[in-house]
Formats: C-alpha cells, structure tokens, sequence
C-alpha cells in the first residue's frame, strides 16, 4: 500500500495531480460498473433497486445494493496500491464530492448554475432522465461526474431535450 496522511515524503505527485487522478480514475469505474448494470442480467438484477423511482429523492445516491457499494468503493482499495496517494485527500473527495455531487444528481432539481448542456458534467437533469428512461439493455447516462464517457461510448440520449433551459414555461393552467 502506498497511502499516506499529512505532507508526503516528496516522491508522489502533487495534491492537483492526485486530484485529476483519483477523479478520473473512479469515474470512469463508476462509468463502466453501471453502465455493465444496465447490460447484464445478473448485475441488472442487482442494481434495479435504485430504479424503483424515475425522480429519487437525495438519499437514494447511497441506497444501492451490496455489490454496488462494494463495486462503487473499490477505488479507495485500489489507488492506494497503484500509486502514492494522500489519503486524507481519497476520502475528502469521496465524502464531500462524489456523495455530495451525488446528491445533487438524485434531488431532482436542475440548478441554473450548471446547465445540463454544458460539456464537462452531468447534471441533476442527466441523471433524472437515467432514471425516468434507463433500464435493462437500455442503458443512458450512466456517468456519474464526467459526461465524457457518455459521449465516448455513445450512451446519451438522443430525443428531444426537455431541461428547464429547452422546454416552455409553462402556465398556471396548463399545471392543474
């Protein structure tokens, strides 16, 4: 293992560059595991639990079953044999960012902040229509952070858009 706390001896990369990595690295395995999910019966079978709402509330981003927990954290085992990491900083952004970000994806609520057509990440709508449209062998925007992955590997949805920024205002009347 080559974890460590506090400064570091000087050999491993820079805080920044460990960022990048640990970023990347797990959301591309959070990419592939759940987009594997979608695929495969035997995973299937797993993971539809967590699509038993097509609008989750924020608490469903840690109501996964067993093996997508254990999937989903493999990272935290795994860097640290690959390479020096600052541990401190693995779980500061597991906690804050990637269980922070995602309960913004699964609170239903599109941020004007972060418009679901901007090109780096998903967002709140993205993962909306996960979970309204995506099933079985069906699988659509199973990135988590980046939505490169989505773009590289073809898994976005391809209907009209309907984010806050796309569909019509609507009326008082048109909502009862």
């Amino acid at each position: 293992l080559q974890g460590y706390c506090g400064a570091g001896n000087g050999t491993e990369f820079s805080l920044l560059v460990q960022t990048v990595i640990i970023f990347v690295f797990t959301d591309f395995v959070e990419y592939g595991y759940h987009l594997l999910g979608h695929k495969f019966s035997f995973l299937w079978s797993i993971h539809r639990h967590h699509h038993m709402f097509y609008n989750p509330s924020p608490f469903s981003v840690i109501a996964d079953e067993y093996l997508d927990q254990f999937v989903r954290t493999l990272p935290m085992v795994a860097i640290p044999f690959m390479m020096q990491v600052n541990m401190d900083l693995l779980f500061g952004i597991f906690v804050l960012l990637f269980y922070g970000y995602g309960v913004y994806l699964h609170m239903g609520y599109e941020s004007k902040a972060l418009s679901a057509h901007n090109p780096f990440f998903n967002t709140s709508y993205h993962h909306y229509m996960h979970h309204a449209i995506s099933a079985k062998g069906r699988p659509l925007y199973t990135g988590f952070f980046f939505n490169c992955w989505d773009h590289l590997f073809d898994t976005g949805y391809k209907g009209a858009c309907i984010c806050h920024e796309c569909r019509p205002e609507r009326t008082i009347e048109e909502w009862n």
